[in-house]
């Protein structure tokens, strides 16, 4: 007799046969390792110098202009590592990004030596020199891309992540004790559904003095929990009387622990399936509203920014066609993977199929 595997294991073997769900999986992976790595993809900062004597990592300061050595500062780099470390400090050495162009400036002329100068307007069509082109301002479209991808992933998972926390929680607490506790959370979903999310979004943003994209992912997740509330909701009513919850009580245990300990993890598989759908929503959200005006200050970079760089000018095809590409196959990626859960982890879905 072979022994019987677990759930997620059984589910992972049953996801593993889906090509499309496994190609859109590990293209959210390597999106991953982009947002990760992108200082060290792109960028005009060293990933690692010597300089003076000491080891330092200047390429930190795209994630959080704070990491960026003080030194550099003070001894007036303004930006421009290349020269200032030879100039200052000629036993200096560093380690350079794979493609030295800035996301939130242009490359000015030997910056890099024998680099020309970043072309602007229609003259930033792609090249060589800028395989994704370049914007109105000369600043180059892949840098902003790759840097713009932590931005995709941050909205999609922070935001989807207070979703779930206040979905999961909400749904748990009135599908669990039932009664007026349960009248009352489905009436408080019912009203934050009527809510639309993005004129809040732009209500919110209007009163703001200094709106941060962080701003955006609470909005979007403190308002997009109510369908994920909903279905933790029908699978704690309908898990609530099953044999192990009925053993667990007589055992003595508390309702806060049969609940996280017996009936979230067997009510987890569908919910999973709505908050992959939601990182999409997501995603298409932070965009719309970028596109609009309305996305991350500079210097923050997002693909949706690079679609609003185009609204001033249609010929420069450039910055439509990356940017929308790659905010489609993004949102793509996770619906696939959200169907791919859904078919893996419902054995209802499993059946109508054979």
């Amino acid at each position: 007799m072979q022994p019987s595997h677990g759930f997620w294991v059984e589910a992972w073997s049953r996801y593993r046969r889906r090509p499309l769900a496994m190609i859109a999986l590990a293209f959210v992976a390597f999106l991953v390792t982009v947002a990760a790595l992108a200082p060290a993809i792109a960028g005009t900062k060293p990933v690692l110098c010597r300089y003076k004597g000491r080891i330092y990592a200047p390429c930190l300061g795209y994630f959080d202009r704070r990491l960026e050595p003080a030194i550099f500062t003070k001894d007036k780099f303004r930006g421009t590592y290349p020269r200032n470390l030879a100039e200052k400090d000629p036993g200096s050495w560093a380690i350079w990004p794979l493609f030295f162009q800035d996301p939130y400036r242009s490359v000015r002329a030997d910056e890099w030596p024998g680099r020309p100068e970043n072309p602007a307007m229609d003259q930033g069509r792609p090249s060589w020199t800028n395989p994704f082109g370049t914007d109105q301002a000369g600043v180059d479209v892949l840098a902003k891309m790759v840097h713009g991808t932590t931005v995709a992933l941050l909205v999609g998972f922070v935001s989807m992540g207070i979703a779930g926390t206040i979905g999961i929680i909400v749904g748990a607490i009135g599908g669990y004790f039932g009664g007026w506790i349960d009248m009352l959370t489905s009436r408080l979903t019912e009203i934050v559904m009527c809510v639309p999310t993005l004129v809040l979004i732009l209500a919110i943003l209007a009163i703001i003095e200094k709106p941060t994209i962080w701003h955006t992912m609470a909005i979007i997740g403190m308002t997009g929990w109510t369908g994920i509330a909903r279905l933790t909701r029908g699978e704690f009513l309908r898990l609530k009387g099953s044999e192990y919850v009925t053993a667990a009580r007589a055992v003595g245990a508390g309702p806060g622990r049969i609940m996280l300990r017996h009936i979230l993890p067997n009510a987890l598989a569908p919910i999973l399936v709505p908050i992959t759908f939601g990182i999409a929503s997501a995603i298409l959200t932070e965009s719309g509203l970028s596109f609009l005006g309305f996305g991350p200050p500079p210097p923050s970079a997002s693909w949706g920014s690079i679609l609003n760089g185009a609204r001033s000018n249609l010929g420069m095809w450039w910055l439509v066609l990356f940017p929308g590409t790659a905010i489609f196959l993004t949102v793509l990626a996770y619906n696939l993977i959200g169907e791919g859960l859904q078919e893996a982890t419902d054995p209802r879905l499993r059946e109508a199929r054979k």
